[in-house]
């Protein structure tokens, strides 16, 4: 079954924006981020923890997972026009983080410390502020 042009424009405009826009990119990496990273809080330690030590106890299945989610993050990066250097050593963490975050228990404890998430955020940040400074935002 074909689908019109005219079909294939209203389905489009169904979907959600997913511009290269500067901000539009800070906005989503910082969501993921904020999920992969800091989505609850360990009572008692008031340690921030995210779906990435927590979807990463489930042995290979979890850590494939969280590595394409990191991945998304780097893909973003791509959008923005960074740099090869950048992006390479954005991949590197998530595939630090994939590599040792497999490693049973010790691996776990790992994906607790290690953020490569965040890391990839801040170079990106980094990278935001420079080239588009119109996209800080006032953290708090």
């Amino acid at each position: 079954m074909a689908i019109s042009e005219e079909q294939l424009k209203r389905l489009a405009e169904q979907l959600p924006d997913v511009s290269r826009d500067p901000q539009a990119v800070r906005t989503r990496v910082e969501a993921m981020e904020k999920v992969l990273e800091r989505a609850f809080i360990i009572p008692g330690i008031n340690k921030p923890i995210g779906v990435d030590s927590l979807v990463g106890l489930i042995p290979v299945v979890g850590d494939v997972v969280t590595a394409v989610m990191g991945a998304y993050i780097v893909w973003e990066a791509r959008n923005l026009g960074m740099s090869k250097w950048q992006l390479t050593r954005m991949a590197t963490n998530v595939g630090i983080d994939t590599a040792l975050g497999a490693i049973p228990l010790a691996g776990d404890v790992f994906d607790f410390i290690w953020r490569s998430n965040s890391r990839n955020l801040r170079i990106i940040r980094k990278h935001l502020d420079k080239h588009h400074p119109g996209t800080r935002t006032l953290e708090g």
